[in-house]
């Protein structure tokens, strides 16, 4: 094909890239930092974009948010845009992943803490391979017609719950105003094949909310519980009967539930007024999301009241599915093959994840697949199973989680090959 040679061209750049990608990589990981703290993160990220010569690097958007803007000088194009996102947050989870470069952060001021912080969902990962694409198609502005975004994002594990952040507050801060993307992409790195690209046509993460269960009785001391009203019984009603939602609703939707945070305000002797339940409802089908709230939050209320007590219930920082439409599917396939390897791009099935990418797909057409970083192999029905000999299979969020340095060349390589292929017009969705 006629652009043969830009894409090999991107390939070389890349690997030699690869080096710094892994060294980028290995110091965000050591220096982690929570949703909108992301400071150092920032910095680090806006000192190499300036030092590429793009057109613009915009900072401070939606807290730590950056943006760098090139715009190639190749003719033609008719004007299209390519986002390319990066999450660059990291997680209140201790880092047990055996590397040299494990994170010994603790953030003692962020609200709740004080926390253990590490790069637990691979966003060290996403950050390095995007700053690596900025490297490689800033050395071919003019071979692009057209105009590429490079998006770090922060706060995609979502903000604390009295600020705002993440992928929405970036669009309303203006962000994509100008220039406005005509494709987002993005990819995330999980407990699959070394090398392999995930897709789906469909919905890929899932619709997601915050729920916060507050529970409040009447305080009083351990010893006279009959002169008090304990909430710590409706707590358990509560958990125990988030059991019985799922029978409550399609077993043909996935939804699931989950209470990943109690607190309580007493001590051992002191039965308190309050338990607050801190967690998240999660929809493959967004449409079942507002049953699910409503049968949650009545189950919250007539708990407390079977004990006395009362229940309220708030649902915070919503975020619509990762949906990728067939047509762009389709578009991108001939693309993901030629980076990864036809044997190495497998459909997927949907997850219960969430990633606020979503805002960005849903608003400006592309889509978002999954790189897989880990000693796997497929099994006969497409599962990822631990490969003999290597480090096992250790899913995201998990203290142990770990990703494979010498595979970030190829999510390097994604970005560019999408970037480029959108920019000419050979990604783009049919009709």
């Amino acid at each position: 094909m006629t652009d043969a040679p830009v894409h090999a061209e991107l390939d070389r750049l890349a690997d030699l890239a690869a080096g710094r990608v892994v060294a980028w990589r290995r110091h965000l990981h050591r220096h982690p930092e929570l949703s909108n703290r992301e400071e150092g993160t920032a910095r680090l990220i806006a000192g190499h974009l300036r030092s590429l010569g793009l057109d613009e690097v915009r900072t401070g958007i939606a807290g730590h948010g950056v943006v760098g803007v090139l715009r190639g000088t190749a003719g033609g194009g008719g004007g299209r845009v390519v986002a390319l996102r990066a999450d660059t947050d990291a997680l209140p989870v201790r880092d047990l992943c055996g590397e040299e470069f494990a994170s010994r952060v603790v953030d003692a001021d962020y609200p709740g803490g004080p926390f253990p912080v590490s790069h637990a969902c691979g966003h060290d990962c996403h950050t390095a391979m995007l700053m690596g694409a900025a490297t490689v198609l800033s050395e071919v502005r003019d071979r692009l017609p057209g105009t590429v975004l490079f998006v770090f994002q922060p706060a995609e594990e979502g903000p604390p719950v009295t600020e705002s952040g993440g992928a929405r507050a970036m669009v309303e801060a203006g962000a994509f105003a100008g220039p406005v993307p005509t494709m987002a992409f993005g990819m995330h790195v999980t407990p699959y094949p070394k090398g392999y690209v995930g897709y789906r046509a469909g919905v890929q993460y899932g619709a997601s909310v915050l729920v916060r269960i507050t529970l409040t009785g009447k305080q009083v001391h351990g010893s006279t519980p009959w002169q008090g009203v304990d909430p710590m019984p409706a707590a358990g009603a509560v958990l125990t009967g988030i059991g019985q939602l799922y029978r409550q609703v399609s077993a043909f939707d996935p939804v699931t539930v989950t209470i990943g945070h109690v607190e309580d305000v007493g001590r051992f002797n002191v039965i308190g007024e309050t338990v607050t339940l801190w967690g998240t409802v999660r929809c493959a089908a967004e449409s079942g999301m507002a049953e699910v709230q409503d049968r949650l939050r009545r189950l919250a209320e007539h708990s407390a009241a079977a004990y006395g007590a009362t229940a309220e219930v708030s649902y915070l920082q919503p975020v619509p599915p990762v949906r990728n439409t067939t047509p762009w599917v389709e578009a991108a396939l001939p693309t993901l093959r030629r980076v990864a390897g036809p044997e190495r791009v497998a459909e997927t099935g949907t997850t219960l994840g969430y990633d606020d990418v979503s805002e960005l797909v849903s608003r400006f057409g592309g889509l978002y697949v999954m790189l897989g970083v880990q000693d796997a192999v497929l099994d006969a029905d497409g599962r990822p199973v631990p490969e003999e000999g290597g480090r096992g299979l250790v899913i995201n969020h998990n203290p142990r989680f770990y990703a494979d340095d010498d595979t970030l060349v190829t999510g390097v390589r994604l970005h560019a090959h999408v970037a480029y292929d959108h920019l000419t017009g050979a990604l783009l969705p049919a009709g």
